[in-house]
C-alpha cells in the first residue's frame, strides 16, 4: 500500500430502457463527460452536473485524511436506450489504460447508474467492473455507488463492495458518496467484508418502489432495521428495485448485504430480507388513474378554488427513465377540455422552442409540436399559442433530486395554450421535471395554479411536497416508453417467469457469496 492512498474516480452512468433509441456518444458528452483534473475540479465545486455521490465522496476523502485522487474518466446522459457499444468499449478502454498507467493504486471508486445496456451487451456495467478488478488485482478495493433502480448482476456483485440509494425519490446521494468514502477508509486499513447476494424474480414497476410508504419502503427499512440491530456486524444493505423497461435478464429485485467479517451473518440477512419480499409480492402492484377520470379531477379542481390543488404525473412519458418526454396525450386532453388553471411541465422540443425564441415574447402563433417525433408515441399536435416568457442557459435544481446540481436545459419558453390559457413549459434538453425551477425559471407560480402535470414517475414528490401531499398526486394512464402497465411491452430479454407478469412464478432462496 502507498503511503499515501492512491485513489482512482471513475463512473460511467446510464439508465438504459431497451425499448427507447439508443445512447451515442454525443448524447454522454452533452450531459456530461470530464476526465483528469477536469473531474475532480467538477466534484469540488458548489454546483456540478456530475452525479452528487462523486462530489461527496472526493470531499469526504478531502476532510478524512491525506489521500492522492487519480480522476480517470466519468460520464452519463440522460435515460436512454442502450449505449451505442463502440462508445463504451472505447470509453471502458480508455479507463483501463489510464488505471493501468497509473499503477499501483489502493483503491477505485466508481458512480454508475448500474442498469446501463449496451448495444451488444445485457451488462455492461458487470463488464466494466470486472475489467477494472482484472486490471487492479484482488487487493485493490473497489466500491461502486448505485441508483437504486439498478439491475444487479453476479459479475457487479462479485467484482465490487456495492452501495445502492437507499430513497426514493433520490435524495440521498450525498450521504450514498460519503457512506463509500468511510468504506473505503475501513478497507484501506485493512478490513475484509464478506458479500451475499439474492435476486428474485420479481420486476416491479417502478412507480411501485417508492420508499415513503408501501411495501419497497418496508423492505428498505426493515434491512436498515436489523442492520443496526447487528451491532455493526453488517457494513451495509442494499435492496434494488431494479428498472423493469431494461429487459435484461439481470432484471428483478436484489438484496445485496456486505458483513464486515463474518460471511454467514450476510447470508441469513440476505435470505430473511429476500423471503420478506416475495411473502409480499402481491402489494408490488398499483392502480393508475384513467384519462377521463384525470380530466374530471382537474375540473373539479378548477371549479373549486376553496378545494386542494392537485398535481398529475404523466406516467407513460417519464424522462426520468427513458421517456421522449414528447407525448401529447395529456397535454391534448386538457387543452380540449379547456380546463383552467392549468400548467404543465415540461415538454422537450428544440424545434418549438427555437421558434419561440424566433418570434418573441407576446407572439401568437400555430404551435406544432413534434414536428421531428423520435418514437411512435410521439404524435403531432397543433393549436393557438402565445409566447408568454423566454429564457436560455443552466439553471441550478432547489428541491428533491436535483437540489444544487446544475441543469443544461437550453433554450426554453413558456406557452399559453388554448382557450382556457394552460401554459406549457418547453426545453430544449430533454428533462424529466422533478423540480420546481422547472416552471419558477420562467415565471410560473405554482401554488397559483389548480392543477399541475409533470413529465416525471415519481422524483416530483420530492420537489414539489411543499404543495402537494401524497393525497393529491395522481399518476395518470398514459402511452409512452414508460408505461407502468408492464403488460403492454413485449418483453425479449427478461428471464421467465417473473412476478407479476407470470403470476406462476415460483422462488427459492438461491444465495450467491463473495
Amino acid at each position: 500500500m502507498n503511503a499515501i492512498p492512491r485513489i482512482a474516480l471513475t463512473g460511467m452512468s446510464l439508465e438504459s430502457n431497451a425499448f427507447a433509441p439508443p445512447a451515442t456518444e454525443a448524447d454522454f458528452r452533452e450531459r456530461f463527460y470530464v476526465e483528469g483534473e477536469a473531474l475532480l475540479a467538477e466534484a469540488r465545486q458548489d454546483h456540478s452536473v456530475i452525479p452528487k455521490e462523486m462530489s461527496a465522496f472526493v470531499r469526504a476523502l478531502d476532510r478524512t485524511g491525506p489521500w492522492t485522487p487519480v480522476p480517470l474518466v466519468l460520464t452519463g446522459c440522460q435515460p436512454s436506450g442502450p449505449v451505442d457499444h463502440g462508445f463504451f468499449a472505447a470509453t471502458l478502454d480508455r479507463i483501463l489504460s489510464a488505471l493501468e498507467a497509473e499503477a499501483p493504486l489502493d483503491g477505485v471508486y466508481c458512480a454508475n447508474h448500474g442498469a446501463m445496456l449496451s448495444t451488444a451487451s445485457q451488462d455492461p456495467d458487470g463488464v466494466m467492473l470486472k475489467a477494472i478488478r482484472k486490471v487492479t488485482g484482488p487487493e485493490c478495493a473497489l466500491i461502486a455507488t448505485l441508483d437504486l433502480h439498478t439491475n444487479v448482476s453476479r459479475d457487479m456483485a462479485a467484482n465490487a463492495l456495492l452501495i445502492s440509494y437507499l430513497t426514493n425519490p433520490h435524495v440521498d446521494m450525498l450521504e450514498r458518496g460519503e457512506e463509500a468514502a468511510w468504506i473505503m477508509r475501513a478497507l484501506l486499513a485493512g478490513l475484509r467484508p464478506q458479500s451475499a447476494f439474492i435476486r428474485l424474480p420479481l420486476v416491479p414497476a417502478s412507480v411501485n418502489l417508492l420508499t415513503a410508504s408501501g411495501p419497497y419502503g418496508e423492505l428498505i427499512d426493515y434491512g436498515q432495521r436489523r442492520k443496526r440491530e447487528m451491532s455493526g456486524a453488517i457494513l451495509n444493505v442494499s435492496v434494488t428495485g431494479n428498472f423493469a423497461f431494461s429487459d435484461s435478464p439481470k432484471n428483478g429485485l436484489a438484496v445485496t448485504v456486505t458483513a464486515r467479517e463474518d460471511l454467514s451473518l450476510a447470508r441469513d440477512l440476505a435470505g430473511e430480507i429476500a423471503t420478506r419480499a416475495w411473502a409480499m409480492r402481491d402489494r408490488f402492484r398499483k392502480s393508475l388513474t384513467p384519462l377521463s377520470e384525470a380530466l374530471a379531477v382537474a375540473g373539479r379542481a378548477a371549479a373549486d378554488p376553496g378545494s386542494a390543488a392537485v398535481i398529475f404525473s404523466d406516467a407513460g412519458d417519464n424522462p426520468g427513465g427513458g421517456g421522449s418526454g414528447r407525448t401529447t396525450e395529456l397535454l391534448q386532453a386538457l387543452v380540449d377540455a379547456a380546463v383552467p388553471g392549468v400548467i404543465y411541465g415540461s415538454f422537450y422540443d428544440r424545434e418549438l422552442a427555437d421558434e419561440a425564441h424566433r418570434l418573441g415574447e407576446g407572439a401568437q402563433f400555430e404551435a406544432l409540436f413534434n414536428r421531428s417525433p423520435n418514437t411512435e408515441f410521439d404524435q403531432r399536435y397543433s393549436c393557438p399559442a402565445k409566447v408568454l416568457r423566454l429564457r436560455e442557459g443552466p439553471v441550478v435544481g432547489r428541491r428533491g433530486l436535483h437540489a444544487g446540481r446544475t441543469l443544461e436545459l437550453g433554450r426554453c419558453a413558456a406557452l399559453e395554450l388554448g382557450t382556457a390559457g394552460l401554459v406549457a413549459i418547453l426545453i430544449s434538453d430533454r428533462q424529466q421535471t422533478a423540480d420546481p425551477v422547472l416552471f419558477e425559471m420562467l415565471g410560473v407560480d405554482i401554488g397559483a395554479a389548480r392543477c399541475v402535470c409533470v413529465k416525471s414517475r415519481g422524483h416530483f414528490r420530492a420537489g414539489f411536497d411543499e404543495w402537494f401531499a401524497p393525497e393529491q398526486v395522481y399518476e395518470i394512464d398514459t402511452a409512452g416508453l414508460t408505461s407502468p402497465v408492464l403488460e403492454r411491452f413485449n418483453w425479449q430479454g427478461l428471464a421467465r417467469p417473473v412476478y407479476p407478469l407470470d403470476e406462476e412464478t415460483r422462488w427459492e432462496v438461491d444465495v450467491v457469496e463473495f
